[in-house]
C-alpha cells in the first residue's frame, strides 16, 4: 500500500474516481461479451449430452440386432428339432410314442411362432431407434454448427478486447494500491450493491448522477471543498464535484487512448 499515507483527501477522491472510470471501462468491455461465454458453455453441455445420448442409442441398436440374430439361430434350432421329430415319427411302434413326438413338434412350432413375433417387435423397435438416432444426429449437427458460430463470435470479441482488458485490469490494480484499505473496501462493497457498478458519482444539477434526490446546498459546498469523503445518504455512493469529475475523465481518456 505504498503512497497511501501521502494522499490528501482530494488526491484520494481523484484516485478513487480514476479507479471507478477504469473499472467502468472494464465493465463495458465485459458487457460487449454479454451472455456469450454462458451461451457457449450451455451449448457445449447440450452437445455433450446429445453425443452421449446418441452413443447410447447406437449401443441399444446394436444390442437389438444381436437379439434378432439370437432369435433366428433359435428358430433354426427349433426347425432342426422338428425335422428330427418328424423322422422319429416314421419309426414309432405305438400311438403313445407318436403322440409324444407330435406334442414335441407342436411345442417347437409354438417356440418358432413366439420367436418370429419377438423378431417382428424387435425390428419395429429398430426402426423407431433409427428414427430417433436420425433426429438426434440432426439436432446434434445443428447444435455443433451453432456452437462453432458462437465460439467464433466470442473469439473475435476476445481478440478485439483482450489487450485492452488486460491493460485496464493492471491499471485497476495499480490504482487500488493508492487507496487506503477502508475506502477501497467501501468502494468495492458499493460496486457490488448497485446494478451499474457506479460507486463514485459526481454532482449533476444539484443531485448525484443517476439520482433524483437533491443534495443539500451545504453538502454540495463541502463536496466541492474536497476536504472529506462524503457519501450520498440515499444510495451510499461516494460523491465528487463535477469539476473534479471532468478533470479526471479527461485525464483517463488520454490513458485509454494509449491502448
Amino acid at each position: 500500500m505504498t503512497n497511501t499515507k501521502e494522499l490528501n483527501v482530494e488526491d484520494k477522491l481523484r484516485a478513487i474516481y480514476d479507479l471507478q472510470l477504469i473499472d467502468s471501462r472494464i465493465d463495458e468491455i465485459r458487457n460487449v461479451r454479454g451472455e456469450l461465454p454462458l451461451e457457449v458453455d450451455d451449448l457445449e453441455d447440450e452437445v455433450t449430452g446429445l453425443s452421449t445420448r446418441l452413443d447410447k442409442l447406437k449401443l441399444e441398436l446394436g444390442t437389438i440386432e444381436e437379439q434378432i440374430k439370437a432369435k433366428k439361430i433359435a428358430i433354426e434350432g427349433h426347425q432342426v428339432s422338428i425335422k428330427r421329430y418328424n423322422e422319429q415319427q416314421k419309426a414309432v411302434r405305438n400311438n403313445r410314442e407318436f403322440n409324444s413326438l407330435t406334442k414335441e413338434i407342436e411345442y417347437q412350432e409354438l417356440e418358432i411362432q413366439l420367436a418370429e413375433k419377438q423378431i417382428k417387435e424387435l425390428k419395429a423397435s429398430i426402426e423407431h431407434k433409427k428414427e430417433v438416432i436420425a433426429n438426434s444426429k440432426e439436432k446434434l449437427d445443428q447444435k455443433n454448427s451453432h456452437l462453432k458460430h458462437k465460439k467464433a463470435e466470442l473469439n473475435d470479441i476476445m481478440l478485439e478486447t483482450q489487450k485492452e482488458e488486460t491493460f485496464l485490469i493492471q491499471k485497476s490494480e495499480e490504482y487500488e494500491a493508492l487507496i487506503d484499505e477502508r475506502l477501497l473496501a467501501a468502494y468495492k462493497r458499493i460496486r457490488k450493491s448497485v446494478k451499474n457498478g457506479l460507486a463514485v458519482v459526481s454532482i449533476e444539477r444539484g443531485a448525484s448522477a443517476g439520482s433524483f434526490f437533491t443534495i443539500p446546498p451545504q453538502t454540495q459546498v463541502e463536496i466541492a471543498a474536497r476536504k472529506k469523503i462524503i457519501t450520498d445518504e440515499h444510495s451510499g455512493r461516494i460523491l465528487i464535484d463535477a469539476a473534479l469529475a471532468d478533470e479526471e475523465k479527461a485525464k483517463m481518456q488520454k490513458l485509454f487512448d494509449q491502448i
